[in-house]
């Protein structure tokens, strides 16, 4: 455990914030969460958020000990000056620039940017989230160096000495199942499964064997796929 102040975790309601949120938990003596409500397509995620954070500390005491309070914050702003398809009811495809137009401008920078600052009110020295470089969309707000760079600018901007943690940044789909067993065994792994959403369309009629979702966007198949690898070397274990 890292021994000195908590943790705010940016908690989306989906697969990887979930595992990140355990991977807090398992660290910190305590751990915030935050959730951003930006007007997206696939909203049901964040209906998901009290369903998951009040069933995760079920599975561990201490976790249940270390787990703070919610919060959220009404980001509708970025609908007003982005058009994607994550913000609008628009077919996914690749913009003429060659980024996915689920792409959604300053959304990663503008979410980091709220959480620090509501870090140091609640004093919280550590930021947690679940971007990650190996498996992403090609979000440029999803590499590495941006989000190193956004510490440094945070800190110098704040007058802080916070941490941006982004445990999952060089993990695949089925690297990430496999830390949800690691951090919590079996009972997390069906957790994150049936109690998360990540669905770009924001589908929930269907559980498939990786979760819910329409199957057919973006966002499901690199899901099913890493959870077919994931389930794959379980097998051959």
């Amino acid at each position: 455990m890292i021994g000195d102040t908590g943790a705010l975790v940016l908690f989306s309601g989906g697969q990887d914030s979930a595992t990140c949120l355990a991977w807090a938990l398992e660290r910190f003596q305590t751990v915030e969460t935050v959730g951003f409500d930006y007007g997206q397509r696939h909203r049901v995620e964040l209906d998901c958020r009290d369903e998951f954070r009040s069933r995760v500390v079920g599975l561990n005491a201490a976790w249940a000990a270390r787990l703070g309070p919610d919060h959220m914050f009404d980001l509708s702003v970025l609908g007003q000056v982005s058009e994607t398809a994550l913000t609008r009811d628009a077919e996914i495809a690749l913009r003429s620039d060659g980024l996915p137009n689920t792409f959604v401008p300053g959304r990663n920078l503008l979410f980091f940017t709220l959480a620090a600052a509501l870090a140091s009110r609640r004093e919280l020295r550590h930021l947690v989230g679940g971007m990650c470089e190996t498996d992403y969309s090609g979000y440029p707000d999803c590499r590495d160096d941006t989000l190193k760079s956004l510490q440094v600018t945070l800190n110098l901007g704040l007058s802080t000495r916070s941490v941006l943690h982004t445990p999952l940044m060089w993990l695949d789909k089925a690297q990430t199942w496999s830390m949800a067993e690691q951090l919590g065994g079996e009972p997390l792994v069906q957790l994150v499964r049936t109690s998360t959403h990540t669905c770009y369309l924001g589908v929930r009629n269907q559980l498939y064997d990786w979760g819910y979702g329409c199957g057919t966007c973006p966002s499901c198949e690199l899901r099913a796929s890493g959870w077919e690898r994931f389930d794959a070397l379980k097998s051959n274990a």
